[in-house]
């Protein structure tokens, strides 16, 4: 049994997020609860962590700890969950936007071209839109927009067309009937880039992933205290770029916006003018940490 997730830049996230043994978290991505259970660590008797996640099979993870509590929901209700909850200001969150391992590994949550199963990718199980109706219901414009948009494929519409031609004879119902669809336009020498760039769109689109995270960050923007830190860990150039323009100018398009004096009018500080990577010793250990950009910023 492989491990559920092996959490990514553990030491600069943790080093970044500066918990205060007294303060108040969250783990907006609770998953295997790594990063959870290093950030209790170093917490006091009188700390408070929040774990988030959707998925019911994170459940099982969760940590037997007076000062923590799972959360179970996406993190786009992160500030009515915590007022719920009688929170309304937090020292610190911390998101790492990966998929994790077990999702990945368990074949039938169908998340992996390595394996044959139904065409699902729900991070939350209890949501109704699958990828096999997103395959087999959207037409082939909005298809090609997906593609395009959140798989960055050089020629969505090559993919849509395939798509749209293999399920006219049969629904489009397993990983392998997709891939047996987009066979036509995959690359011969560069299929594993392709299949991952069609996945990641499928992903996205299910579980409405870019639309969650411009929630989460905005929000995250008005629960913390002055000082808060945010960190975010992203996997992809989609990600990155939202992040990277709402912590430099508190909006999405990256544009700082100024006073009547010409004051910059920006909700945080930068902690890291670049982005922290991986290093070699972590990506040799964990090859899947390799895409992963973290940023931070403090609360003004």
């Amino acid at each position: 049994m492989t491990e559920y997730h092996i959490p990514v830049l553990l030491g600069p996230a943790l080093d970044l997020l500066d918990v205060h043994p007294d303060g108040t978290y969250v783990d907006a991505t609770f998953g295997g609860g790594g990063h959870s259970r290093a950030i209790l660590e170093r917490l006091g008797p009188q700390g408070r962590l929040y774990g988030f996640d959707q998925d019911r099979d994170a459940v099982a993870n969760r940590i037997e700890d007076p000062r923590f509590t799972l959360i179970e929901s996406n993190f786009r209700f992160l500030r009515g969950q915590l007022r719920w909850r009688g929170v309304e200001r937090v020292d610190g969150i911390l998101a790492d936007l990966g998929v994790s391992s077990h999702h990945f590994d368990t074949e039938e949550r169908g998340f992996s071209f390595r394996f044959d199963a139904p065409l699902d990718m729900r991070m939350n199980q209890r949501a109704s839109l699958t990828a096999a109706e997103v395959v087999n219901r959207y037409d082939r414009d909005r298809l090609t927009r997906l593609f395009g948009q959140y798989g960055e494929i050089e020629t969505p519409y090559k993919a849509a067309a395939c798509i749209e031609r293999a399920r006219a004879q049969a629904p489009i119902e397993t990983i392998e009937a997709l891939i047996e669809a987009v066979r036509p336009c995959t690359p011969r020498k560069d299929d594993h880039k392709f299949l991952s760039k069609l996945f990641q769109a499928l992903r996205i689109e299910v579980n409405h992933e870019m639309e969650a995270l411009r929630m989460m960050l905005e929000q995250s923007a008005r629960v913390l205290r002055p000082g808060g830190r945010l960190v975010v860990i992203s996997y992809h150039s989609l990600e990155d770029r939202l992040v990277k323009n709402f912590f430099r100018a508190g909006n999405f398009d990256g544009k700082v916006e100024k006073d009547f004096y010409g004051q910059p009018q920006v909700p945080f500080d930068l902690l890291t003018r670049k982005a922290v990577v991986p290093s070699a010793d972590e990506v040799k250990a964990n090859p899947r940490s390799r895409s992963a950009k973290l940023r931070a910023v403090s609360k003004r």
